[in-house]
């Protein structure tokens, strides 16, 4: 068989993993998704109380609308927001049934490789094809081949720590018991038990903490949740940005999150501390835990911790192939500069595809969270776009794979550059960076003077 008929591997049976599949097929190409958990969207199972900030108009990708359209599937009201479960069960596993016996749950990937090449030998490399190391739950091993790997096996197994350095603070291991790094499910009774009438710190300044702050603001407002308060650690000041773009934001369920977290620390439900990086997690002598800062500051005790530093991704399967990524997020090199929060706070985006995601290594593409490397506020919309074109580019339609099909919305959130995990850091050059023009081509990059946003 040459290589051009073996399949496209892609690693991930989540929403982004899931169209890659939709868009080879179309395209005429054999997709095989490898996915660890037990089912399609296992991840997001696990989230599955949250409620996402888009809509169902903006969760489903056009080419998988049109594979499960012969199936009588309809689209939920495209104005309405699903959560998680939702997402899971009225979309992500009727596709995974249509596509059949091209995703293959409890498969784990161990290694990818080119066939007899590791990383050092360069003779012959790209005409070789793939090899992808797989585990099955039983412990049986298999290689399998493929002319192509995307991986869009996200970011959600492996969560950043407490510790402001980046490494788990001193201690941080040993009180896992009182700490989480996911939303907690507040509607679930033995989760709700656990943070009712208890302090709780969240630490985090994104979306989740958002949510997590204003579920513990509503459980105090509850009958069964009286005493319950939060202490909202954040590594740098609070400014115009921080609780996100609010009504500017274009999409406003989004831009709710960030004002129902203002309203948990204005209404008193939760105490705001600024500039603190967490250095050491100690227990209290009634095992409650303190948090150390950095700086000396010794905090409150406080009964649990919810850690929501964002995510970062698993590379070790990759080792063996000569990827291109950006030092700091860990993201594509070409991909970076758009998205990096140390050269703007703008949540906006530029459309992008196969020319921001190649690495070195021919035909191996990083999509969805995990094309994000660290960075944050990645958006379903963004995943589709992404492996359309890449999808198109191993078709060999190049013309399609750098034409713009997507339209992102605005956050509302601009600030400067060096704004993020800055203290008390002022506004500047905050005006209209993030209004991205209405096309761009994909590879150009951002206009002369958009500040980076």
């Amino acid at each position: 068989m040459s290589t051009q008929q073996l399949p496209v591997i892609v690693v991930g049976a989540g929403p982004i993993g899931l169209a890659a599949a939709a868009h080879l097929l179309e395209r005429g190409i054999e997709p095989l998704v490898l996915e660890a958990g037990d089912a399609a969207g296992a991840a997001v199972r696990e989230w599955s109380h949250v409620r996402l900030f888009s809509t169902w108009g903006e969760v489903v990708d056009p080419a998988a609308e049109k594979l499960l359209a012969p199936t009588g599937w309809v689209r939920p009201d495209p104005a309405t927001y699903p959560s998680g479960g939702d997402w899971v069960e009225q979309y992500l596993r009727p596709l995974a049934a249509v596509l059949g016996e091209r995703v293959r749950p409890g498969v784990t990937v161990t290694g990818v490789a080119r066939a007899g090449r590791d990383r050092v030998v360069d003779a012959d490399r790209e005409s070789r094809p793939f090899v992808v190391h797989v585990e099955y739950a039983d412990g049986r091993e298999e290689r399998l081949t493929a002319r192509a790997v995307i991986d869009a096996s996200g970011t959600w197994t492996t969560p950043g720590p407490a510790g402001g350095s980046g490494l788990p603070a001193l201690g941080e291991k040993a009180a896992a018991d009182r700490i989480t790094y996911r939303v907690p499910d507040l509607k679930d009774p033995a989760v709700r038990a656990r943070y009712a009438g208890r302090r709780t710190a969240v630490i985090g300044s994104g979306a989740s903490a958002f949510t997590a702050l204003a579920g513990l603001a509503d459980l105090a407002k509850s009958d069964d949740g009286a005493g319950t308060h939060g202490v909202w650690i954040l590594r740098r000041g609070i400014s115009g940005s921080t609780f996100g773009g609010g009504e500017a934001d274009q999409l406003p369920a989004r831009g709710a999150l960030g004002l129902a977290a203002k309203s948990a620390v204005d209404g008193g439900y939760a105490d705001a501390v600024t500039g603190f990086r967490t250095e050491a997690i100690e227990r209290d002598d009634d095992g409650r835990l303190v948090l150390v800062g950095d700086d000396g500051r010794r905090l409150d005790p406080v009964d649990e911790v919810i850690v929501l530093t964002g995510l970062r991704p698993d590379l070790t399967f990759l080792d063996e192939l000569r990827l291109g990524l950006d030092e700091r997020l860990q993201a594509p090199v070409a991909l970076a500069p758009l998205i990096d929060p140390n050269q703007h706070s703008c949540g906006t985006v530029y459309p992008h595809g196969v020319n921001e995601l190649s690495h070195p290594e021919k035909d191996v593409y990083l999509v969805g969270m995990k094309s994000y490397g660290r960075a944050p506020t990645f958006l379903a919309m963004t995943g589709y776009e992404q492996v359309r074109s890449v999808a198109a580019s191993l078709a060999g339609d190049q013309e399609a794979a750098e034409r713009v099909e997507l339209t992102l919305p605005e956050t509302g959130v601009c600030g400067g550059a060096g704004l993020f995990d800055e203290p008390e850091t002022a506004q500047a050059d905050g005006g209209g960076c993030c209004a991205a023009p209405a096309t761009l081509q994909i590879g150009v990059g951002a206009p002369a003077g958009s500040g980076g946003c």
